[in-house]
């Protein structure tokens, strides 16, 4: 997998999220959208798997735990997206794993 291209997705993940925090910039999602659909013209898509739940099992993150580790933890930050490249034989595959911080899940 090019190097640059992984580099470029973090980019525009980073983008997103930076977008997400500021209202006033939201006309730039259409725009991020277009680069995520050429991304997948090309084979490649990614995930940000924050709000979800984690445990030490789960294979596609790399994570930095807040606090100690507990039964119930969640992501609570993504540094990195989930990077997957489309393959023919096992439908997809992951390029990179993302990189989250992780901490107890509260009792709402």
């Amino acid at each position: 997998m090019n190097k640059e291209l992984i580099r470029i997705i973090n980019q525009v993940f980073e983008m997103e999220k930076k977008i997400g925090t500021r209202p006033e910039m939201s006309t730039l999602l259409r725009n991020i959208e277009r680069i995520k659909a050429a991304l997948e013209e090309m084979g490649l898509s990614y995930h940000n798997p924050s709000g979800e739940k984690y445990s030490e099992t789960r294979t596609d993150c790399e994570a930095n735990i807040v606090g100690d580790l507990q039964a119930k933890m969640i992501i609570s930050d993504v540094i990195k997206p989930v990077i997957f490249e489309k393959t023919d034989s096992t439908g997809r595959v992951i390029i990179q794993k993302a990189v989250v911080l992780v901490e107890k899940q509260s009792n709402e």
